[in-house]
This record gives C-alpha cells, sequence and structure tokens, in this order.
C-alpha cells in the first residue's frame, strides 16, 4: 500500500511516497500505523497527546475523505491510494 503525503509531512517522511505492507482485510488505521512505524517522525505531527489522529490532518482513500466512510476503520482493497496532508490555507 503506498501513502502519498504533503507539505511538512513529506519533510518529515523524507519523502512524498511511502510504501508500507498490510494484510489482507486492512483498515486505513492499519495503513496509517505501518506508515508511523516506517517513518516515526511523523507522529508528532499527526497524533495528538493521547495518541489520536490531530483534528487538522486530512487523510484521503481514492481521493475522498475517509471521515465521510467509516473513517479509519474504512477498509483497504487493492490498488487503494491513501493520501495525507495538512490542511492548506492560502488566499
Amino acid at each position: 500500500m503506498e501513502w502519498k503525503l504533503f507539505a511538512d509531512l513529506a519533510e518529515a517522511a523524507d519523502g512524498r511516497r511511502v510504501t508500507v505492507e498490510v494484510d489482507g482485510g486492512a483498515t486505513v488505521g492499519d495503513a496509517l500505523d505501518a506508515l508511523l512505524e516506517a517513518r516515526p517522525a511523523l507522529a508528532d505531527r499527526v497524533l495528538d497527546d493521547e495518541g489520536d489522529l490531530r483534528d487538522h490532518i486530512n487523510v484521503l482513500r481514492n481521493g475522498e475523505n475517509v471521515f465521510t466512510a467509516d473513517g479509519l476503520d474504512t477498509e483497504l482493497e487493492e490498488g487503494d491510494e491513501l493520501a495525507l496532508f495538512p490542511p492548506v490555507s492560502g488566499g
């Protein structure tokens, strides 16, 4: 499973793309755990003090925010594209 990372998250992970291994039947949360295990420098940027996903972090599966579905419990399918990025502002 491949994650695409954006902005300061890509800098913290030392790359815009990170491939992680997850078992069949895995969820987005499982893939996120694998990402943070592979790139521990991301943990402080995406998790709060309780270990929960920070409110301002966006998680997408195939271009759609996972929180419009089952959140981190959203089941993955082969070929899914995952993305993680902080909010973007500007004008």
